[in-house]
């Protein structure tokens, strides 16, 4: 080893002892005629000091070395004087005394300081993503990254499960988002996809009797991009035998309590995590993936001013829709600029307007009041809450609409207002999904979470009857917003299997083209069954404080699905093309 100690992990106890360390030159500076250089490795910093009377061969060294050089230093830990301790640093209480160093590499300099998390355009980062994952912050991410998943992976050895890999190498089939698509040289015309989770295989091998599965999975899905997904994703893929959906919940929601307790002690997490039926997430917030940590929760107006002289709310109980509000304490003094950019938003989201009313010492105040009467106003203060100087919105619409539009506004409220702690954890279950939803563009049913879901009527009959009152056996687990894990109750009898794909409009014949083989590994005992997917990227990014799950990968994609680094996706020459038998279509290219 070129090494015997990493930077960060000398302290007081190892003074007179001689080390050797290799890293790279962070900072250097010259003094009174010594030359001071904070080396860094993946351990930490640590100060060296070299001087000319003690060691010239090292010190001439030092004072060739720059910024971001390879430097291997032989020395001997000593005290720093009492006046120069670094309380910030680990290794502050001691420094290096060089008698030997050498260059094992230099370096240009960087085209962003590696020493500082100052700010860089991200472009620039990750076209220098090697040089950008140096930088502390980055380098904190990756390693609690590895943490995450050497402690699920114990966790799940500890509990009987067995770490299984599927192949990457599959068959299409209708998931939800597009599918990467993989031409085959020796199969003219065909195509594997990459898995944009491994549904079927994790399925398969309950069928095979392992009853206990897991892998830490690369996944792949061909969607648009934003701050919260990648082309390429990981997910922990977890699958049990002979369960029901409590065992499930629980099993996770003791990994999570036990993940964040040892690796973010830090963190508040309170427990037990509740949990919310689909209907009711949608009633109280707006979403079915709630931010749990502040309140102002959504209030249905319906009732009480549905027959309101006020037209625009009479309209809304003659059609059927929703009247619904929520209260931003502290906000009735806002500007006439601050309630145009709430009503756009609400607008943004669909509604028709935004209603508000601002409750000031000298009176209720927006241009709905005049047509309210004092009784209504006063209902409404008292239903959602409102008292002296808070602002109340309401908006009046379709159901769906009232929902997005308020939820909106609720976290815009939630970030204008810094209502939540940041160093919170706040996790929700929310249970009971629609089985279908309607696809107006094509006409049919869709799964709304996939295919393989077990719905609670178990019947062709009771599905066709009225497929939106079905409910499913799924469940997402959420967190601070961020749905982290999805996961289902699956079916396990072929005929229910069949009953929902002619539900979802598969001739038998496609049905079976495309799912035969499941349909036939079902008809040999499959036990019951069900899992779970919570994703890598989404949990780090929240252990780690982060807002982009690029911050927690260690080569993302840009939202443009493109890495700037290795300058990918890039052209083929002719010769792949016809290895692969294609050809580019001239429009296209």
């Amino acid at each position: 080893m070129l090494k015997t100690h990493h930077c960060g992990a000398l302290n007081a106890e190892h003074v007179g002892q001689e080390v050797t360390l290799a890293g790279w030159v962070n900072r250097r500076r010259d003094h009174g005629g010594l030359a001071f250089i904070v080396l860094r490795d993946r351990g930490g910093l640590v100060q060296v000091v070299s001087s000319p009377e003690i060691a010239p061969e090292a010190h001439a060294v030092a004072s060739e070395a720059r910024g971001e050089y390879v430097l291997q230093v032989q020395g001997v830990v000593r005290r720093r004087p009492e006046d120069q301790v670094n309380p910030d640093w680990p290794t502050g209480e001691i420094e290096i005394e060089a008698h030997a160093m050498r260059i094992l590499n230099p370096a240009q300099t960087p085209p962003f300081y590696i020493y500082e998390d100052s700010a860089v355009d991200e472009a620039l980062r990750l076209r220098y993503r090697y040089l950008d994952l140096r930088r502390a912050r980055m380098q904190r991410n990756i390693i609690l990254r590895h943490q995450v998943v050497h402690f699920i992976r114990n966790y799940l050895h500890e509990r009987d499960f067995l770490e299984i890999e599927t192949p990457f190498l599959f068959k299409s089939t209708p998931e939800g988002a597009r599918d990467y698509l993989v031409p085959s040289r020796i199969h003219p015309g065909k195509f594997y996809a990459l898995p944009q989770s491994p549904q079927q295989l994790k399925q398969l091998l309950m069928v095979a009797g392992f009853e206990r599965y897991f892998q830490i999975v690369r996944c792949f899905r061909d969607e648009d991009l934003r701050g919260d997904r990648q082309p390429e994703f990981t997910q922990l893929d977890l699958e049990m035998s002979f369960v029901e959906r409590d065992d499930i919940l629980d099993l996770i929601e003791g990994l999570f309590i036990a993940l964040v307790r040892t690796l973010t002690p830090e963190k508040e997490l309170p427990t037990p995590f509740p949990r919310l039926s689909h209907v009711e997430a949608l009633e109280r917030f707006g979403a079915d993936k709630p931010d749990m940590r502040f309140g102002m929760e959504l209030v249905d107006l319906t009732e009480r001013l549905q027959t309101s002289d006020f037209r625009v709310f009479r309209q809304i109980g003659e059609t059927g829709g929703r009247i619904k509000g929520l209260v931003a304490p502290g906000c009735a003094d806002y500007t006439r600029r601050e309630l145009d950019e709430l009503t756009e938003l609400a607008k943004g989201q669909g509604a028709k307007g935004l209603v508000t009313l601002a409750f000031k010492s000298d009176g209720v105040k927006g241009p709905a009041a005049k047509f309210l009467s004092e009784d209504e106003i006063a209902a409404i203060a008292a239903l959602v809450g409102a008292g002296e100087g808070d602002l109340v919105c309401i908006v009046a619409d379709a159901p769906e609409i009232v929902a997005v539009a308020l939820s909106a506004l609720r976290i815009s409220f939630r970030d204008r207002l810094n209502l939540v702690n940041p160093d919170q954890l706040a996790f929700v279950w929310v249970l009971d999904f629609p089985m279908f939803e309607w696809n107006e563009e094509e006409g049919r049913w869709d799964a709304a979470h996939h295919p393989f879901t077990l719905p609670r009527p178990q019947t062709y009959e009771e599905m066709l009857a009225d497929p939106l009152a079905v409910l499913s056996d799924a469940y997402d687990l959420v967190c601070n917003g961020y749905e982290l894990a999805s996961g289902s109750i699956r079916v396990h009898d072929p005929r229910v299997q069949m009953d929902i794909f002619r539900m979802l409009g598969y001739p038998e014949d496609e049905a079976q083209a495309r799912f035969g083989h499941m349909m036939e590994a079902f008809s040999f005992g499959a036990p019951p069954h069900g899992g779970i997917a919570p994703g890598i990227d989404r949990l780090v990014m929240l252990l780690a404080g982060e807002n982009n799950i690029r911050e927690v990968i260690a080569f993302p994609k840009t939202t443009q699905a493109a890495d700037l680094m290795a300058d990918a996706p890039a052209p083929v020459s002719e010769r792949q093309l016809r290895e692969l038998h294609l050809r580019l279509a001239e429009d296209e290219v």
